[in-house]
């Protein structure tokens, strides 16, 4: 696995600064959020170091979509453990992510153990499932585009039914807008994250693969608390996030150093 890492000038030795993890979308790499949002000159700013994993395993041993479809495989790994062959083998994101990436990150470089989490499209899913099922690891949650319902979209039934077989009890595990109440429930003596979604209104796949209504409902019904900013004229693309990554990055900054 590969991986992006920024360092602001503040990390040390001696000053170990927190770290964000972001997630990104389908068909991307290490590199996209590194190379195309511009989150290091305010992480820079505040002290925040960011780490951006790849979105799935890669090798000559990886198995890939037959078809070399952009949505399954490689680049797709939709930050899920598979539990179907033979993706089983490699196809362990959200172990990689919640455990392993973080334990060596802190092991080798000046960060704290204080994280927060983000994500764009399928990596917006990820942050926002990752962030849920973990709260104690994190401080905050955010998302640009996020899918929010992946068991009911085509994206996501796609994912599941390939990485985790067909029942559909499981896909809960990895559904935000299911999650949010298992999050809240009376059984629950886990923190809830303070959430921040932003959502373009002439994306492309807002309706049919994202369905942020579903995950509003799921809040709202369950007094979760998510705050989701809606903005005309922005569609699915990079220029969405890096007009306003400058305010995630100072959201989860609160929440790191309250």
């Amino acid at each position: 696995m590969r991986f992006g890492i920024y360092l602001p000038p503040q990390a040390s030795d001696t000053n170990k600064v927190p770290v964000l993890y972001w997630l990104s979308g389908l068909t991307c790499t290490d590199e996209n959020f590194m190379h195309k949002a511009g989150a290091q000159r305010v992480a820079s700013e505040l002290g925040i170091a960011i780490v951006a994993p790849d979105t799935s395993p890669r090798g000559d041993n990886v198995p890939d979509d037959l078809d070399g479809a952009y949505d399954f495989g490689l680049g797709a790994g939709f930050y899920v453990n598979a539990t179907e062959a033979p993706w089983n083998t490699h196809y362990h994101m959200y172990d990689y992510v919640v455990d392993e990436l973080p334990a060596l990150i802190e092991a080798h470089f000046p960060v704290s153990n204080q994280r927060a989490i983000s994500g764009h499209s399928m990596g917006g899913h990820g942050a926002l499932t990752i962030g849920m099922r973990n709260p104690k690891r994190y401080t905050s949650i955010s998302a640009f585009s996020p899918i929010c319902n992946p068991s009911h979209c085509d994206w996501g039934k796609k994912a599941f039914t390939g990485y985790l077989g067909d029942n559909q009890q499981t896909w809960e595990n990895y559904d935000a807008s299911m999650l949010i109440g298992t999050a809240l429930s009376p059984q629950s003596t886990q923190p809830v994250l303070p959430t921040l979604v932003d959502q373009g209104l002439d994306d492309n796949f807002l309706n049919q693969q994202l369905k942020p209504e579903t995950l509003v409902l799921a809040a709202k019904e369950n007094n979760y608390p998510l705050t989701l900013q809606q903005h005309e004229g922005y569609d699915h693309s990079y220029f969405f996030i890096s007009s306003f990554i400058e305010q995630h990055l100072r959201f989860h900054w609160r929440h790191l150093n309250p």
